[in-house]
């Protein structure tokens, strides 16, 4: 469960870091460049896959 844990917040940080910077217009070529309201997901995804891997990685006692 660890190692699936932290694979799937990489993944979703990875995945909030694109969306920011598309809805930041850095990363143009979609539909989603430019539109904020997908920075604003891309960073709550981020945040969401943070808390993930903080959860799987953490010791437990």
């Amino acid at each position: 469960m660890k190692l699936a844990g932290t694979i799937a917040g990489i993944l979703l940080i990875l995945l909030g870091a694109l969306w920011i910077l598309q809805g930041a217009n850095i990363v143009g070529g979609s539909v989603m460049s430019g539109q904020s309201q997908w920075l604003y997901i891309g960073i709550v995804v981020a945040v969401i896959g943070a808390a993930l891997v903080w959860f799987a990685r953490r010791r437990r006692v």
